[in-house]
C-alpha cells in the first residue's frame, strides 16, 4: 500500500503497521486516542500523555536526540516524525531502520489531515472520523464565542536565557490568531531570540503568555517579565494547549475559552 505523508513523500507499507514508534509527544497522545496504545513499541521521554504510556513502552530518547540502536532493536513497522520536532538527520537515520511518516503542522486543517492519514494508515478510519468531527464542532463553538471579543496584542514566550518567543509560521501563532490575539512578533519567523534592550518600550502589549513548555515558566518569572511590559497582563499559559496538535485539540478550545474569560 502506498500513502503520502505531510511532506508529500510517498511511503510504502506491506500492511497495517503493528509495531509503531512515535517520536512526537502530541502524536503519541493521538495514537492512544485512536486506540493504538497497544501497538506502540517506542516513544520519547517527552511523551507524557496518557500518563501510563512511558511505563508500558520503551523510551528511545528525546525528540532531538534518539538512541538509534535502541530504536532499531524494537523492529518497528513504521516510525512517526514531525518536521519541527525532529531533525532532518533523525528522519534520515530512521529511514535506514523502517518506513518513516513525517507530519508538518501549521494549522488546524493540517492537524485534521494528519488524523485522517493516521486513520487510513492504521485502519482506524471510523475513530479518526469521529475525532475530526468532534474537533470541528469544538472549533465552531469557540469561534462563535470569540468572534465579538476584542483583539489583544500578545507576546508568547517559550524560553528564558535566552528569551525566545513564538513568532510567524508556527502552529502556536495560528492558535493565537484563532484566539483573536495579535502576536507582536508576527513580523519575525519561527522562534526568534528577543533582546529586551532593543524592545520598543512604547509598543502596546496587552497580554504576555509564559508557556509551560518547553521552558517551565513559573510565578517567579512573571515579575521578571513585568519590568519589560509594565502595562500588560502576565499569564502562565498551558503550552500543551497552544502547541500540541492532534487529539489535544479536544481540550484546547475549552481552555482557550476559560483563558479569555479570566482576562
Amino acid at each position: 500500500m502506498t500513502f503520502k505523508d505531510q511532506l508529500n513523500r510517498s511511503i510504502y507499507l506491506k500492511g497495517v503497521p503493528k509495531r509503531i514508534v512515535s517520536l512526537v509527544p502530541s502524536q503519541t497522545e493521538l495514537l492512544c486516542d485512536l486506540g493504538l496504545k497497544g501497538s506502540l513499541v517506542g516513544i520519547t521521554k517527552f511523551c507524557v500523555h496518557p500518563c501510563d504510556v512511558k511505563a508500558e513502552t520503551t523510551v528511545v530518547g528525546g525528540t532531538k536526540q534518539i538512541h538509534l540502536d535502541k530504536l532499531k532493536a524494537l523492529r518497528p513497522d513504521i516510525i512517526l516524525c514531525n518536521k519541527e520536532e525532529n531533525t532532518k538527520a533523525i528522519v534520515k537515520a530512521c529511514e535506514l531502520i523502517s518506513v518513516v511518516h513525517v507530519s508538518d503542522i501549521l494549522s488546524i486543517n493540517d492537524s485534521l489531515e494528519l488524523i485522517g492519514q493516521y486513520g487510513e494508515i492504521f485502519n482506524k478510519e471510523r475513530k479518526a472520523a469521529v475525532l475530526i468531527d468532534t474537533i470541528k464542532n469544538e472549533i465552531e463553538e469557540f469561534q462563535n464565542f470569540i468572534k465579538n471579543k476584542p483583539v489583544l496584542k500578545v507576546a508568547y514566550f517559550i524560553w528564558r536565557s535566552p528569551w525566545m518567543v513564538a513568532a510567524n509560521s508556527t502552529f502556536i501563532n495560528y492558535l493565537l490568531e484563532l484566539n483573536r490575539f495579535e502576536n507582536i512578533y508576527k513580523d519575525k519567523e519561527r522562534y526568534p531570540e528577543i533582546e529586551f534592550k532593543a524592545l520598543d518600550s512604547g509598543k502596546k502589549v496587552d497580554l504576555v503568555l509564559l508557556s509551560s513548555e518547553p521552558f517551565p515558566f513559573k510565578e517567579s518569572h512573571k515579575k521578571e517579565i513585568k519590568q519589560y511590559y509594565p502595562n500588560a497582563t502576565i499569564v502562565l499559559a498551558d503550552g500543551e494547549m497552544f502547541s500540541w496538535f492532534g487529539s489535544r485539540l479536544l481540550k484546547a478550545f475549552k481552555y482557550f475559552k476559560m483563558l479569555r474569560l479570566n482576562l
